[in-house]
């Protein structure tokens, strides 16, 4: 282990590890004076850049808005196989202050994924040495926990965020029998935290479902620069093997069961029997490339895209589809709007948030298949307005930069308030009301 230096709806409202951490945490170097003025926020996630996953993506815009705000960031999280090649990638690309590594063992169905074994103790010891205003717990694993214990040891102030439905996903990894133990869990966690971050207000509902609170919304940024229609590549298009005016239907994201990925795939192929040049691009990798590819043989596979050359991927296509019914936001679906496409995806999560029915994009409810298969159909069939769902889908996603999504977080995280008192102090109808 290593320690590392450079840098609409209405909300209502035992496991210690195994660590290699040194029996003495290194110290930090002394804070310079203008270092000292700066409120010190501590991000502990078991997934971070360059990983490639929702989390991971948002907590790297987190950490670079906070920095530019002028916070001081720190991250505890497991050694990534990047970390072998480059161990101080994050902070030689500006994304963090410090990092503290830990000890990861990969996560079953995940491999690219990976617990952190740290014991609540030698956490303990570590932030006892820095000056810390607030911890901010972004996953519910091992890490997670232990940073939880430790930060209520020494009265930090600590908040947890809700990024992902695993408790949701096991019916998809036949493993339901988990799905009750997880949500007791899941309950237990965020409960032993000052406040829990919702990326939606269905989401929000659904944590007061499980008995937590209180819950706060704090949603998600896209990057307009860098995902923008102008990087339209009629290269690329070409190689995808279209015309420069036909329409192409994109998925970006997870090649894995709890994607909902077969609905897009029987899109794809009702839409064939009508349009036999249609085609269809995916982006990404997962465990299920190899049958998709094998029942799918016409299907572009484009595999992982970062930075300009997926927003590149983004903007050579027209159609977005974003079949989901996990997701807890969806950032694809933001970028895609970026982007200039058309968005299909069911009424939940970022579509819920952000798309208005047939004005910027096709928001159908949640498990109608069929409306789900005919809208891509229709999208595909009327030029006119396909074009005009995209441009406004491109205004609409101007207003959402990530520097007010950074600022309300940092309220959120820093602000304590005398409503937010210990969880098991307050009932379940409690919320805390974010605007």
């Amino acid at each position: 282990m290593q320690h590392l230096h450079s840098e609409r709806m209405k909300t209502p409202a035992h496991f210690t590890a195994l660590s290699h951490l040194p029996a003495r945490p290194e110290r930090s170097p002394p804070l310079s004076r203008a270092q000292s003025l700066q409120q010190h926020v501590i991000i502990v996630s078991e997934t971070f850049a360059p990983e490639i996953n929702g989390v991971a993506h948002t907590l790297l815009q987190l950490c670079r808005g906070l920095l530019a705000q002028g916070y001081r960031v720190s991250i505890i999280r497991p050694v990534q196989s990047a970390d072998q090649q480059a161990p101080t990638h994050a902070i030689d690309q500006g994304w963090c202050h410090a990092q503290l590594l830990i000890t990861g063992i990969p996560l079953p169905g995940y491999r690219s994924l990976r617990f952190g074994l740290a014991s609540s103790w030698h956490l303990r010891r570590w932030l006892a040495d820095q000056s810390v205003d607030a911890i901010y717990v972004a996953t519910q694993g091992p890490l997670g926990l232990s940073a939880v214990r430790a930060a209520n040891a020494l009265n930090i102030r600590v908040c947890s965020g809700f990024h992902t439905n695993f408790h949701s996903y096991t019916h998809h990894y036949r493993v339901g029998f988990l799905d009750v133990w997880l949500r007791r869990y899941c309950r237990w966690f965020h409960n032993q935290t000052a406040l829990t971050l919702v990326p939606s207000r269905q989401s929000a509902v659904q944590l007061d479902a499980m008995g937590i609170s209180p819950c706060a919304l704090w949603s998600r940024g896209v990057d307009c620069q860098l995902f923008d229609p102008q990087r339209r590549d009629d290269g690329l298009r070409a190689e995808w093997g279209v015309g420069k005016g036909a329409p192409v239907l994109l998925y970006v994201g997870r090649l894995a069961a709890e994607k909902n990925l077969p609905l897009a795939m029987r899109s794809y192929a009702a839409l064939k029997m009508c349009y036999p040049d249609a085609r269809l691009v995916l982006v990404g990798d997962g465990p299920l490339q190899g049958q998709l590819a094998r029942d799918y043989p016409d299907v572009i596979f484009a595999g992982v895209q970062r930075g300009n050359e997926l927003a590149r991927h983004y903007a050579s296509a027209d159609i977005f589809l974003f079949p989901s019914l996990t997701d807890t936001f969806g950032n694809v679906v933001l970028e895609a709007m970026a982007s200039g496409l058309t968005v299909v995806a069911y009424d939940v999560a970022a579509a819920r948030e952000h798309l208005r029915q047939a004005q910027n994009g096709l928001s159908i409810p949640a498990g109608d298949e069929q409306g789900f298969a005919m809208a891509v159909e229709s999208l595909y069939r009327e030029p006119g307005l396909r074009m005009r769902l995209r441009q406004q889908a491109r205004r609409d996603a101007l207003k959402l930069g990530w520097a007010k999504q950074v600022s309300h977080f940092a309220q959120l995280l820093l602000n304590s308030s005398q409503e937010e008192r210990c969880h098991g102090d307050k009932s379940r109808d409690t919320l805390v009301r974010t605007g």
